[in-house]
């Protein structure tokens, strides 16, 4: 938290967006977000674009699951150069269009997930396979991943370093995995828990915040001059890093407590609204 949290003179000059939550949001009794921006969030963000902000998407979700967001979202354009987008929870950097992954995090997820299944002996555990969709020891809930599925056993998934882990068991909880990831300890491994008994896994010291420090030193710039927008566990690092992190007014208890200011719901436009503050 490096900013005022009141307007002042500061203006962000990089706009670093969570997706799902954030810039979508859920269509009643879908566990899946609805693949559609919102009038008042499409219009602000363009806003702040146009005024000469750099947009980046920063999302838990695979690359080829966040290039469509940016399509959605018509960026870029106007001459502008290609959008940074920081996937898998900042383990994957890239360029796009089109997709040009510029760094990736890798690490040995045998231990940690052969821990894992050790008391959830019934989870679903996917690795990505970049550019098509995810290789998996077996389907998870509809909605939840996107792209190809190719069935693999466990000890292939994790027999060569990779960038992210996800794993999943539909009759879990999140406060189970939060106790988990704390009772486990899951040393050498960073974790995350989202808004279902889901549970991402990547490296030690990644995480979306990472993948922006990447990107800020590339374009010469400085954690306080970004605007941090963010719901879930998961941004928890982006939104403390940011010059001025913001959670979503849905965000659970500590998301919101950590952030600088807290916004509107995703049903309210919450980005929007924050964006609207400064563009």
């Amino acid at each position: 938290m490096t900013v005022s949290s009141t307007r002042g003179s500061w203006k962000p000059r990089v706009v670093a967006l969570d997706i799902d939550g954030t810039l979508l949001k859920w269509a009643e009794g879908q566990s899946a977000p609805v693949e559609e921006i919102p009038p008042a969030v499409y219009e602000a963000v363009n806003r702040a674009y146009d005024a000469g902000a750099e947009i980046v998407l920063a999302s838990g979700r695979a690359p080829h699951g966040m290039t469509r967001v940016a399509d959605l979202l018509d960026l870029p354009h106007g001459g502008r150069d290609r959008l940074w987008i920081v996937a898998s929870n900042g383990s994957v950097v890239l360029r796009y269009p089109p997709i040009d992954v510029v760094h990736e995090e890798t690490f040995d997820a045998r231990e940690a997930v052969y821990a894992i299944l050790d008391r959830h002996p019934s989870a679903l555990v996917a690795v990505e396979e970049r550019g098509i969709g995810y290789r998996l020891n077996d389907h998870f809930p509809p909605g939840e991943l996107s792209g190809d599925m190719i069935v693999t056993p466990v000890e292939q998934l994790v027999a060569q370093p990779v960038s992210r882990v996800i794993i999943r068991d539909p009759s879990s909880t999140a406060e189970d995995f939060v106790a988990l990831g704390r009772d486990l300890g899951l040393q050498g491994t960073s974790y995350v828990v989202g808004w279902t008994a889901w549970l991402d896994l990547a490296p030690v010291g990644v995480s979306k915040a990472s993948g922006l420090s990447h990107v800020v030193n590339q374009l010469g710039l400085e954690p306080s001059d970004v605007l941090a927008i963010g719901d879930g566990r998961n941004d928890v690092e982006m939104l403390t890093w940011a010059g001025r992190g913001v959670a979503m007014g849905h965000a659970p208890d500590e998301v919101r407590e950590i952030a600088d200011a807290v916004t509107g719901t995703v049903d309210d436009d919450g980005a929007a609204m924050e964006i609207c503050k400064w563009f």
